[in-house]
């Protein structure tokens, strides 16, 4: 099925501390389940979500090379970190400061992708906006190598993996880069 076009507002939800959002997927990314939070916030009904392409939740703010660093690090059997911001079906958004890994089955075949999200921590913005703005712009210029390049360096300048950075920053470690 295409993509339903969404057309994104200014409208944020905000999660609160107890919000908790779990979602499955197959491993090419199609929802296989979403706990009863993720349907609420995301406002699309459960038939319409499950089956579907997670990329249903892609804002178009976020860079790409976000998603092509989750998938390298979960071809490698890490655990990702990262600020997610989604697209609600209302064209509303929320941010998320989520955690996904593989999923296996009993045999130990990977099977597809476990993500649990939660609340951002109270100033992320200030680090993770100026940064994704940034990080978008370099990839309408000289597409996703640009950002990706642009991102590597800068873990590099920092002596620091991906997962430290936005750790350190969910944690209000890291206020600026």
């Amino acid at each position: 099925m295409k993509k339903p076009h969404v057309t994104p507002t200014d409208k944020e939800t905000v999660l609160t501390d107890n919000d908790f959002i779990v979602s499955k997927t197959d491993l090419k990314s199609r929802i296989t389940y979403g706990n009863d939070y993720f349907i609420k916030i995301s406002g699309w009904r459960e038939d319409e979500l499950l089956g579907q392409p997670h990329n249903i939740l892609r804002h178009p703010t976020m860079p790409q090379v976000a998603y092509k660093i989750l998938y390298e690090m979960l071809d490698n059997d890490e655990e990702f970190f990262g600020f997610i911001k989604n697209l609600k079906k209302d064209g509303g958004y929320y941010w998320v400061f989520a955690s996904i890994s593989s999923d296996y089955d009993a045999n130990g075949e990977k099977v597809g992708y476990y993500a649990v999200r939660r609340k951002c921590s109270d100033g992320f913005k200030n680090v993770i906006e100026p940064l994704y703005a940034k990080l978008v712009e370099l990839e309408k210029t000289g597409g996703m190598n640009a950002s990706y390049e642009a991102i590597q360096n800068l873990l590099k300048e920092k002596n620091i993996t991906f997962n430290e950075l936005t750790l350190g920053i969910q944690k209000g470690e890291i206020n600026e880069l």
